[in-house]
């Protein structure tokens, strides 16, 4: 009895001790801190470094020389370097722009009036240049002060998130041994001790990061900091892409640097690398009343011509590395994962292979054209295979950004993707590929089957002279 006594004590203070927790942490969200916001604010201030970070001196040399470069993205998106530029910035713009429109709304949460109306001077200083509230930032103090205070609070939001989640599992952990009928067993009152100590030491370490966090901070200077680093790279943003330089304390951007995101001397006007032509270089900008981010978010709008506009980009960037995987190893291939290849072909496709393969005879024995066709396949993968693998990384890295408090570096842009891809092309170089695996796939079948019979003959004769 007392055992039971003492273990119903035990339960009891477990559940009040939850239940303090809670309470807290309501009370704590009614106050004007930041509380369980803090994990949402540090993913806008990671995604902030690593906007800031892809406008760095480095990135922008990669994105105007490696890049835009890309064979693939010459041969099927686009051979018009304005027009790859203005990609990459409309594409940097518009995660800019969601960041800025959850500061916005957190902002209303704070008590500056100036804050509240972040939505509003953000807009004036995307549209106009005009800062009012002199939130921009010199890039000394970026890097040297802000960077590094927002790393810290990223670093311990991280930490606090995983205590949390580790806490939450101890306490679902020693409710489910309270709760067990073997009330008599010393493993499991050894069990029930050792998971209450290792709780009590984990609300200590919550605790702890809390103060430490963005947890415990008011709104207004979190969201101040926030502001501010918005303004700042949108300010880095228009400098390094040339796009009106008339806003006050801009940031300062090496002048050799400065004229890497242009083609030439005689490039197109600082307005239409936001604004450039959608298809061609003779093509009409877009009307640039509808503001500065609205026409960016247009020119990201893929044309009906790729394959982003028929939603499949994805399917041929998965289609294409099947493609790229039974090129290396033909003699893998069997009849089931050939069916399953075609079954993965859009209509337009299967009718594409059909007019190419008609007139193919029925014989795949010729070594010479075999190797030619192995040649040919290997210089269309060399530049498509890219294209859809960066398809893939580039889903994958916007996945693992909505699962983290943390984001990982962004590596692929999506002028790199088959987004943009024209959708022609794309099925002509796909279309290859099949027609050469085909070749190659019936010349390594009929080269094992004379090999087989060849053996079978050989072995055959060896018995009769035996």
């Amino acid at each position: 009895m007392a055992l039971e006594s003492w273990l119903l004590k035990v339960k009891t203070a477990v559940s009040n001790g939850i239940v303090t927790v809670r309470t807290t942490a309501a009370k704590e969200s009614k106050k004007a801190n930041v509380g369980v916001l803090a994990f949402e604010i540090a993913g806008l201030m990671s995604k902030l470094l690593l906007l800031w970070q892809a406008l760095s001196d480095k990135s922008v040399l990669w994105i105007r020389h490696e890049a835009i470069a890309l064979e693939g993205v010459r041969k099927i998106v686009s051979n018009d370097e304005s027009f790859l530029l203005a990609l990459a910035c409309a594409e940097i713009s518009e995660s800019l722009r969601h960041v800025a429109n959850s500061v916005g709304r957190i902002g209303k949460r704070c008590e500056d009036s100036a804050l509240r109306s972040f939505d509003r001077f953000f807009e004036e200083f995307a549209d106009f240049g005009k800062d009012a509230q002199c939130w921009v930032l010199t890039r000394k103090d970026m890097d040297s002060k802000v960077v590094k205070k927002m790393n810290r609070y990223v670093a311990t939001a991280a930490r606090l998130h995983k205590e949390i989640n580790e806490m939450g599992d101890t306490e679902q952990s020693l409710t489910k041994l309270l709760g067990s009928t073997d009330l008599e067993s010393p493993i499991r009152v050894k069990k029930i001790s050792d998971l209450q100590q290792k709780l009590f030491w984990q609300r200590q370490e919550v605790k702890q990061l809390k103060e430490k966090s963005l947890w415990n901070q008011s709104f207004d200077p979190v969201v101040l900091l926030l502001a501010r680093s918005v303004f700042t790279v949108l300010a880095r943003l228009k400098l390094v892409f040339g796009i009106g330089h008339g806003h006050e304390n801009p940031v300062t951007l090496p002048r050799s640097l400065s004229a890497t995101v242009y083609p030439s001397e005689n490039s197109t006007p600082s307005s239409k690398f936001v604004s450039g032509p959608l298809i061609t270089k003779n093509a009409e900008l877009p009307d640039l009343s509808d503001g500065f981010f609205n026409s960016n978010t247009k020119l990201l709008k893929p044309p009906t011509t790729t394959l982003g506009s028929a939603a499949v980009a994805q399917h041929y960037a998965n289609l294409i590395i099947v493609i790229e995987k039974m090129i290396r190893s033909p003699h893998l291939i069997g009849m089931d994962a050939r069916d399953d290849l075609y079954g993965m072909l859009p209509a337009s496709l299967r009718a594409s292979l059909r007019t190419r393969l008609r007139g193919v005879g029925p014989c795949a024995s010729d070594p010479a054209l075999a190797a030619e066709w192995r040649e040919a396949l290997a210089r269309i993968l060399d530049w498509l295979a890219p294209l859809a693998h960066n398809m893939i990384k580039w889903q994958s890295e916007r996945s693992f950004e909505q699962q983290s408090v943390v984001r990982r570096s962004t590596t692929v842009l999506l002028l790199q993707t088959l987004f943009f891809a024209n959708q022609a092309k794309a099925e002509a170089a796909v279309t290859e590929l099949l027609v050469g695996l085909n070749y190659i796939w019936r010349f390594e079948r009929e080269m094992n089957a004379k090999a087989l019979i060849a053996c079978t003959e050989f072995n055959g004769l060896l018995n009769t002279q035996s």
